[in-house]
């Protein structure tokens, strides 16, 4: 892995405001190449891709795609922090307190001006929804850099993701079809709440027929 890695990069010398970068989509290419790396085929990757961001890495703007979590800032936060976060409507101490907006990016840049890593840290990225505080899972030292990667390809958004299920020993769960056990370990505890497991399941069938 690390083709297209190069952890050294600076988000500032990338995009400060706009997080706007090449935005490079996937080739025919790069999906099966990348699928390779964790011994499963494209089937399994598109349907992580489909339910955690309909398919595609980038919005309509050339960005990333992003989900702000304020909940997380909370908790990425010192303490000292917190209440002016709040305060601002950028951070509060349970999921779901709030509705979220239908761009996270105006939240994301008010809350990088009280802290701009925590900021960075508290959202999901990309083709595969990455939190920012499992950069080092994705295989980078720090989010600056995982960001800075993410807004020029979306190959380097899934071999970010890729990086993370092997990382989280989902790998096993993935070529085996266990969509279950792992929704429970890529989405979390409420995994069955939303469905996740059954929508991966229907996914991968859909693509399997496809690629038949």
């Amino acid at each position: 892995m690390g083709r297209r890695h190069h952890p050294s990069a600076d988000l500032g010398t990338v995009m400060t405001i706009t997080f706007k970068g090449r935005a490079e989509r996937l080739t025919d290419i790069d999906l099966p190449d990348i699928a390779a790396i964790i011994g499963v085929g494209d089937a399994e990757l598109r349907a992580v891709i489909e339910v955690e961001t309909s398919g595609g890495g980038f919005d309509a703007q050339g960005r990333p795609r992003m989900l702000f979590e304020p909940h997380v800032f909370w908790r990425e936060l010192p303490a000292s922090k917190r209440k002016g976060a709040e305060r601002a409507g950028l951070a509060y101490q349970k999921w779901g307190t709030r509705p979220y907006p239908k761009d996270s990016y105006p939240r994301l840049t008010l809350a990088m001006l009280l802290d701009p890593v925590a900021a960075m840290r508290s959202a999901s990225w990309g083709i595969g929804q990455v939190m920012g505080f499992n950069h080092k899972a994705a295989g980078y030292d720090s989010v600056q850099a995982m960001v800075a990667d993410f807004v020029d390809t979306e190959a380097a958004q899934l071999e970010g993701m890729v990086r993370f299920i092997l990382s989280e020993g989902l790998d096993d769960e993935l070529r085996r079809h266990d969509w279950s056990a792992f929704a429970r370990g890529y989405n979390g505890a409420g995994y069955a709440q939303h469905g996740y497991h059954l929508k991966l399941a229907a996914a991968y069938a859909r693509h399997s027929r496809i690629a038949a």
